[in-house]
C-alpha cells in the first residue's frame, strides 16, 4: 500500500489551505498545488482515515474499491503496530480549481499508505521502572495509541500488559466502578483526551496518591488533577504552567531519585515533630503541675530559656540525620492522628519520669530549691537529648546508626549539662554543683527513661502495624 513518489522540489509545492487536526476527526487536512495539480492530502489515525476512504491507490497506480483491499489495509497496519511503530493512515484526492476546503471535502478519499515512526522507549526506562517499583511505586501508562502498540511498549520497559483497557471499554465503565477497575489496571489504550482526567480521579478516589508525567496539551487536565503534576524542560507552555514539578531531564531515573530525597525530607520532619510535640507536651504538663505542688519554682525563666536552647541543638541536626530503608522502600503519609497518639503516650511517659525525678530530689535527697533545679535542668536536657535517639527510628536505636551530625550535638549537650553546674557560669543561671549521689540518682532515672521508651515505641508500633493491618481487611 505505498504510493510510488516523484521527488519534488519546494518550490512544486505550494500549500493553499489547511483544515487543522482537532480530537474529534483525528486527522489534519491540506490542499496544496503539487507540480501544478491541486490536491487535498490528509493524515491522521488510521481507524479515522480509512473509514473516510472509499477507494485504494496501489503502488502501481492502480485505484480500486476499498472493500476487497480492507483486510489487508488492517493487516498491514496491525503488523507495523506490532514492532511498536507509531502509525498514521494518509488518504488523498484531486481537487482541480479549488484554492480553499472544508470538512465536507474530506469524505471520500484514496487511502494511499502509512506514516510509521519508531519512538523506542530511551534506554535505562526499563531500570527506572524497576528502581520505582522498588519504592512502592505502580507505574500506570495512559495514552492514546492502540491495544497493539501500547502491549509492545510495555514488552520493551518490562510492564505489565495482562490487564488493559481502551477508551471505548472505559466508557461503558460507571464512575462508581472506575475506581477500583483503574487500580487493576495497567495499561490504558486509545485514550480521549478528556478520559485522563477521570482515570486520575478515579485513581484519587480509590485512596492512590497520584503523580501524572505528561507534556502535551491534552494532559493539562489531567496534570491539574494529579496530586503531584510532573512535566518536562520542553513541554508546551500549558503543561508546564500546569505541573507541580518540571523535570530538567526526561529521565525516570530523575523521579526515583526525587522519591527518595522527598522521603528522606519527610522521615526527618516526622522525627522532629515526633521529639518536638512529644517533650513539649510532657514539658508543659510537669511544669504546670510541679509549680502547683512545690513549694518553689522548679526552674527560673533563665533555666527554663537555657533547657530549650540545650535541646533544641540535637533537634536541629536532624535535617541531616540517616534515615532508615524501610522509610525510603515504603510510601507514607502524613497521619495527624499517628501523631497525636505518640505525642500523648510518650509525653506522659516524660510527665512520669519527671515526677520521680522530683520525688527523688524532694523526698529522698532532700534537695534545696537550688539544688532541685540544677538536678532537673541536668536530667531534663539530657533526657531530652538521648530520647532523640529513640524516637528518630522504628528499629531498636542501637540497630539505626544517626547521622555524625547528630550523634555529634548530642555528646556535646548532654555533656554541657552533666558539666555546666560545675563551671563558672553556674551562679550566672543559679545553679549549684550536684553531689555525686546526686549524678548516680538522675544516672538511673534517664536510664529508666530511655529504657521505658525503647518498649514503649516497640509496642506503639506494633499496635500501630495490627491497626492498620485490620483496616485493609477490612476494605
Amino acid at each position: 500500500m505505498t504510493r510510488s513518489v516523484q521527488p519534488l522540489s519546494r518550490a512544486a509545492v505550494v500549500r493553499l489551505d489547511e483544515i487543522p487536526y482537532d480530537f474529534t476527526r483525528k486527522c489534519l487536512s491540506v490542499l496544496a498545488s503539487v507540480g501544478g495539480e491541486t490536491v487535498l492530502v490528509t493524515k491522521g489515525a488510521f481507524a479515522q482515515v480509512l473509514e473516510i476512504c472509499d477507494t485504494v491507490e496501489l503502488s502501481d497506480g492502480g485505484i480500486f474499491g476499498i472493500a476487497g483491499y480492507e483486510n489487508a489495509i488492517r493487516e498491514q497496519y496491525a503488523m507495523f503496530s506490532q514492532r511498536g511503530l507509531h502509525t498514521l493512515g494518509v488518504a488523498m484526492k484531486t481537487m482541480p480549481g479549488r484554492s480553499t476546503i472544508e470538512r465536507a471535502d474530506e469524505n471520500p478519499l484514496t487511502f494511499i499508505g502509512f506514516l510509521a515512526f519508531a519512538d523506542p522507549p530511551e534506554t535505562g526506562v526499563a531500570a527506572a521502572i524497576q528502581e520505582l517499583r522498588s519504592l512502592g511505586v505502580a507505574l500506570k501508562v495512559i495514552t492514546g495509541d492502540n491495544r497493539l502498540v501500547a502491549r509492545e511498549v510495555a514488552l520493551q520497559i518490562g510492564l505489565d500488559h495482562t490487564h488493559m483497557i481502551s477508551g471505548q471499554e472505559l466508557q461503558q465503565v460507571s464512575d462508581e466502578a472506575l475506581p477500583q477497575l483503574a487500580s487493576t489496571v495497567n495499561i490504558f489504550a486509545e485514550i480521549e483526551p478528556n478520559q485522563k482526567e477521570r482515570i486520575i480521579r478515579a485513581l484519587r478516589k480509590a485512596g492512590h496518591v497520584v503523580g501524572y508525567l505528561g507534556d502535551g496539551i491534552n494532559d493539562a487536565p489531567a496534570l491539574h488533577a494529579a496530586d503531584v503534576g510532573v512535566s518536562v524542560q520542553g513541554a508546551v507552555d500549558v503543561a508546564r504552567e500546569t505541573a507541580s514539578i518540571i523535570l530538567l531531564e526526561r529521565d525516570l531515573a530523575v523521579l526515583a531519585a526525587g522519591i527518595r530525597e522527598g522521603r528522606t525530607t519527610f522521615a526527618n520532619t516526622l522525627k522532629y515533630v515526633f521529639k518536638a510535640t512529644s517533650a513539649n507536651f510532657g514539658n508543659m504538663f510537669s511544669m504546670a503541675s510541679a509549680s502547683l505542688l512545690l513549694p518553689f519554682l522548679p526552674l527560673l525563666p533563665k533555666q527554663i530559656l537555657l533547657t530549650n536552647l540545650m535541646t533544641d541543638l540535637p533537634e536541629m541536626s536532624i535535617a541531616t540525620d540517616r534515615v532508615d530503608a524501610e522509610w525510603i522502600d515504603r510510601p507514607q503519609r502524613w497521619d495527624v492522628t499517628f501523631i497525636r497518639q505518640f505525642m500523648l503516650k510518650f509525653g506522659l511517659l516524660s510527665s512520669v519520669f519527671d515526677f520521680l525525678t522530683f520525688g527523688a530530689l524532694f523526698f529522698i535527697l532532700n534537695a534545696s530549691p537550688e539544688m532541685f533545679r540544677s538536678g532537673w535542668f541536668v536530667e531534663s536536657v539530657v533526657s531530652a537529648s538521648l530520647i532523640v535517639l529513640v524516637v528518630r527510628t522504628r528499629r531498636p536505636f542501637w540497630q539505626s546508626t544517626p547521622s555524625r551530625a547528630l550523634m555529634l550535638a548530642t555528646l556535646v549537650v548532654v555533656t554541657a549539662a552533666i558539666v555546666l553546674p560545675y563551671t563558672p557560669l553556674a551562679q550566672l543561671f543559679g545553679f549549684v554543683p550536684l553531689p555525686f549521689l546526686f549524678l548516680v540518682v538522675l544516672g538511673v532515672i534517664v536510664l529508666a527513661y530511655i529504657g521505658s521508651a525503647e518498649s514503649l515505641k516497640r509496642e506503639f508500633y506494633n499496635g500501630h502495624v495490627n491497626r492498620t493491618e485490620s483496616q485493609l481487611r477490612n476494605v
